[in-house]
């Protein structure tokens, strides 16, 4: 059973993937459309990062992931390396989790 959702998934992802290509040129080179698809990403992955720091099942919940965030914040405010960003963000989480325990 669970094939047969990964199998529809794909299917569905490569349709979805091909209905982006056969768009015609006139339509992408529109200035609102270019707008859009510029901040879009961003807002998909700001919505992520949300929904896996803030959520909980059903509840909204504020933990050592809060903590993570923030320094991974800083961390980016500073223009750090990607790499030490998440390996501040992952140890200051690792830390209040462990301090809290």
């Amino acid at each position: 059973m669970i094939w047969l959702g990964v199998l529809l998934g794909c299917a569905g992802c490569y349709l979805l993937k091909l209905a982006g290509l056969s768009l015609p040129a006139s339509w992408l080179e529109k200035p609102r459309l270019q707008r859009i698809s510029t901040v879009m990403p961003v807002a998909l992955l700001a919505a992520l990062i949300g929904v896996q720091t803030f959520a909980a099942g059903q509840r909204v919940v504020f933990d050592a992931r809060l903590v993570g965030l923030a320094v991974a914040g800083v961390a980016v405010w500073r223009r750090w390396p990607f790499l030490v960003v998440v390996g501040l963000a992952a140890a200051s989480t690792a830390a209040v989790r462990w301090v809290a325990r």
